[in-house]
């Protein structure tokens, strides 16, 4: 099981997130994300946003560290990318 976060960059609520990934799967997602203890809220399309204070943990439990790009990449690549509706 390999999963990939991003450094915490994202902006939102006062603090900086992450965008944890699966190249594989949404389940080994969940499951990784699970015993994360990440609530399942956090997931939104194709990844998990992690707060930049679960970066380390997200990290000690086996994520990997790759750039940003590398992660919508990396979505792409397994064909797990979900876009966001357009809303006309």
């Amino acid at each position: 099981m390999t999963l990939f976060i991003d450094p915490p960059t994202w902006p939102g609520h006062g603090r900086l997130w992450s965008h944890l990934v699966s190249d594989v799967s949404y389940d080994e997602l969940h499951l990784f994300a699970a015993e994360l203890g990440l609530p399942r809220r956090a997931f939104e399309r194709d990844h998990y946003d992690v707060p930049s204070h679960r970066y380390a943990d997200a990290v000690a439990a086996g994520a990997v560290e790759v750039g940003s790009r590398e992660v919508v990449r990396l979505l792409h690549g397994s064909g797990l990318r979900r876009r966001k509706r357009r809303v006309p």
